[in-house]
């Protein structure tokens, strides 16, 4: 949410007349005169207050930026300060700070030109309150090191304004080079990730023998260390700069940690762990994609340091909320550690550490998405006999379906799906035709989207096609050309969370590269399932 300055000039306002009041109330009592010269300042600045209250109720009731509203405000802080300093005399000088502050705060808050103008304001002020105050007509030379002060100071913080601008400006410069190219890197890097896990996926279906299948089996073991390293510089990435806008689903969280386990089932296979799931009946309101990567993160951990244990992954209540439990009978970590273990390239060093591969990422993302989600992230742990983490605090939803998980179709509903997949890297093209031939699938690939038609039942296409037409707009086309709503994927190298936003309206499913292939044919298959629901035909055999 932006600042609103002109509501803190206001609420500080109300503090430094409350204090000045304070002050002219003490030099009345300390004044044996007894001719309550005071009293009128007195008056006039608890007018001042209630003045004040109501003008913070309009800038906090209307924010924004209107000039002639913080001319107004400025001319009257001016005009209690002349009206303290001309009836108070020599005893009102400390109200002088407060026409500082006036100065200075309008021009810190409110930019230079705010400054010039206060100091213009303030001035003339001083002028006003020499000519109308005997006691300062004796005092030439105190007037003068006001009047000097009033130009100095302002002078000085215009200085550093415009230092303080600059400097902004050339960090927000960098700033915006450092995400083009993280963009463009990251991008460029998701682009091999993908097609060699796809390729790799190929090759494990392929007649292999034994010792064939053990060396693709450590290039996938391999790749999946990259991805997984990749996604964490990217999600670290993402959520420091603020661009994720988490916005919540109704998700059966049962079907959300079986999708957890199968995605890890060759991880967990590497590791030698056992992965547990108990089954889940409930529904939660979030964000399905965040969640996802708070477990996935916590599930890595465990698998890194709890090799050859089984790892137990449920539910539980608490109170009206719910809360994910993955517990793991590993090293466990020690008292000292734990409170460091949310914090980035943090990491428990233990024996042989230097096998396990990371670079202490993982609980930090999940720290940073449990205060976007705003659900709590708690761990327990004992050296020798394990950890548990749990993340707490969802909400559970109404069910969007009959309180059971979907059954995942066959595999053998792939054969035949006549597939339209459009992708400009060549290596990428190759490797996912390859793979969803592979499936039974029948393939019509293109490197090209523009005036492209098709008959196919499902469109597979990249996001970024080139300079003449993206991804979003073949699939358009295609669907304009078929008359029907053909189900469509995006596989995406960019940030997908933006990616998503854009298409949100098109009832088109998103995939950030690198896709590991379970994850493609889940999706594919969910695809298959919503066109014998808009079509009724069968799938050809």
């Amino acid at each position: 949410m932006e600042k609103n300055s002109e509501l803190d000039q206001a609420t500080l306002r109300l503090v430094v007349s409350a204090c000045a009041w304070l002050y002219i109330v003490v030099l009345e009592g300390l004044d044996g005169g007894g001719n309550a010269r005071y009293i009128p300042i007195i008056i006039y600045i608890s007018t001042f207050f209630v003045v004040s209250i109501f003008l913070r109720m309009i800038i906090k009731r209307w924010p924004g930026h209107f000039f002639w509203r913080r001319l107004f405000t400025m001319l009257h802080d001016y005009a209690g300060i002349a009206f303290a300093m001309v009836l108070g005399g020599e005893g009102a000088l400390p109200i002088y700070a407060a026409l500082l502050w006036v100065t200075l705060g309008n021009g810190m808050r409110f930019g230079s030109r705010y400054l010039a103008l206060a100091t213009a304001i303030a001035l003339l002020t001083l002028v006003l309150i020499f000519w109308l105050n005997a006691f300062w007509r004796t005092q030439p030379y105190m007037f003068l090191m006001l009047i000097v002060t009033t130009i100095v100071v302002p002078a000085y913080a215009h200085i550093l304004l415009k230092r303080t601008r600059i400097a902004s400006e050339e960090a927000i410069t960098a700033n915006q080079e450092k995400s083009r190219f993280l963009a463009q890197a990251s991008h460029d890097l998701r682009q091999p990730i993908h097609s060699i896990g796809l390729f790799t996926a190929c090759l494990r279906d392929a007649k292999l023998g034994l010792e064939e299948l053990r060396l693709v089996d450590n290039i996938d073991r391999s790749l999946h260390t990259v991805s997984q390293l990749f996604r964490s510089i990217l999600d670290i990435y993402t959520l420091d700069h603020g661009k994720l806008v988490p916005q919540a689903d109704t998700v059966h969280l049962g079907a959300l940690l079986q999708d957890v386990v199968k995605q890890n089932t060759e991880a967990a296979r590497w590791a030698g762990v056992e992965l547990r799931l108990r089954p889940c009946p409930y529904w939660v309101a979030v964000n399905p994609g965040l969640l996802t990567t708070m477990v996935q993160n916590v599930l890595s951990n465990a698998l890194k340091y709890a090799p050859g244990q089984p790892v137990l992954i449920g539910v539980r209540r608490q109170a009206s909320r719910l809360a994910v439990v993955i517990y793991d009978k590993g090293r466990g970590i020690a008292s000292e550690h734990l409170a460091h273990v949310f914090d980035e390239f943090y990491r428990v060093r233990h024996v042989r550490d230097k096998d396990v591969e990371g670079l202490g990422l993982g609980l930090s993302i999940v720290k940073r998405i449990s205060q976007l989600l705003d659900v709590d992230i708690h761990i327990r742990s004992r050296v020798g006999q394990g950890t548990r983490v749990t993340i707490g605090g969802l909400e559970p939803a109404t069910p969007k379906t009959p309180n059971t998980p979907r059954a995942a179709p066959l595999h053998e509903r792939l054969n035949g799906l006549r597939v339209c997949l459009v992708e400009d890297d060549a290596n990428v093209l190759m490797a996912t035709s390859a793979l969803l031939e592979k499936w039974g699938c029948q393939v019509e690939s293109h490197s090209d989207g523009e005036g492209l038609t098709s008959d196919c039942d499902i469109i597979i296409a990249d996001f970024d096609l080139g300079t003449k037409i993206s991804g979003s707009e073949c699939i358009a086309a295609i669907r304009e050309q078929r008359g029907w709503e053909v189900p469509a994927l995006v596989i995406t190298g960019h940030e997908i969370e933006r990616i998503r936003q854009s298409l949100h309206n098109l009832n088109i499913s998103v995939m950030a590269k690198p896709v590991r292939p379970p994850e493609l044919r889940g999706v594919l298959l969910e695809l298959v399932k919503l066109m014998d629901r808009q079509d009724g035909s069968p799938i050809r055999p």
